[in-house]
């Protein structure tokens, strides 16, 4: 699943190709006019839902792009915010498509220079922008779980898609007394868990939580209560580390995601824990392996000798 640096990755790449674009037209092949869940029918998978979201977007010119936790923020003039979560394989591109009416689906245009878009984890097309340049904005998710909604400006901090979501690791204001405080809210849960969840801290997920808990030498297993405030603020610098060396990498390709020109990120080559299993351990003087558990029903790879155990 795309996290913290994804996200913030696409949005970088949004910024610089589709503010001032106009949208002129929308397609999507998701909207069915039943949904099997409740929480689809304020979602383009709905299709009185996006028979209302082409309208209220179409003809609109985007003014600006943002993130908040693991959600993209597309912010229009007429003051409605396109709101996408890439869930799980979900992944945007931009650039010049052809829609084939007989086959009832997108592909990249034979006019696009750009060979990167063909790449086969891109063609899973099921949401296309068009804009007012002739060029498109294609959401390519392979397992259908993207989020595609819209909500007014003003309420991107109290719409039912954002509310929950806990503060942001990455702002200035956030430090180690919030950070601290936060995990505290659950002094009885497992700290892999608590850093993944969404409620507590925005934006981590399996990687970047494996990444900072190898980094601080924390076992994912530790109850917060019990890790002490030394290690705490150990973690708190690491989790700042991996997210930030997460951006720079261009995000983690290891899975489906790709930046918006096509481009996997290269943050996976730089693995320390994630998916390393019974690999030797990278820390200087650790004779450790790699090895995986699994806890609150997600994976969790970490050193087996220098992340201690605090229960």
């Amino acid at each position: 699943m795309p996290e913290l640096p994804e996200v913030q990755t696409t949005v970088h790449g949004l910024q610089k190709t589709i503010v001032g674009l106009t949208i002129v037209d929308v397609w999507t092949d998701l909207a069915k006019q039943t949904v099997s869940r409740k929480d689809f029918l304020q979602t383009i998978k709905y299709l009185p839902f996006f028979k209302i979201f082409k309208k209220d977007v179409c003809d609109s010119k985007i003014i600006s792009v943002e993130r908040r936790a693991k959600n993209i923020l597309i912010n229009l003039a007429n003051e409605n915010t396109i709101l996408i979560h890439m869930k799980m394989t979900g992944h945007l591109l931009y650039g010049s498509y052809t829609y084939d009416k007989n086959k009832h689906s997108w592909s990249v245009s034979k006019k696009e220079k750009n060979d990167a878009l063909r790449d086969p984890y891109n063609r899973f097309i099921h949401v296309v922008f068009n804009f007012d340049n002739d060029n498109q904005l294609a959401f390519c998710d392979s397992r259908k779980f993207g989020k595609v909604t819209l909500i007014k400006n003003s309420d991107v901090n109290t719409s039912v898609h954002t509310k929950h979501l806990g503060p942001e690791i990455l702002e200035t204001d956030f430090d180690f007394k919030k950070f601290e405080t936060q995990l505290l809210k659950k002094p009885n849960g497992k700290i892999k868990t608590v850093l993944m969840d969404q409620t507590i801290l925005s934006g981590i997920g399996n990687i970047y939580s494996d990444e900072a808990l190898w980094e601080s030498g924390i076992h994912p297993n530790s109850t917060i209560k019990k890790v002490p405030q030394k290690d705490l603020k150990n973690l708190f610098v690491a989790v700042k580390k991996v997210l930030i060396k997460g951006i720079d990498f261009g995000g983690d390709s290891m899975s489906d995601y790709r930046r918006i020109d096509g481009t996997p990120g290269k943050f996976h080559h730089t693995h320390n824990a994630y998916r390393l299993i019974n690999s030797t351990c990278k820390k200087s003087k650790c004779n450790g392996v790699i090895i995986k558990t699994v806890i609150g029903g997600r994976s969790a790879h970490f050193c087996n000798v220098h992340q201690k155990l605090f229960i």
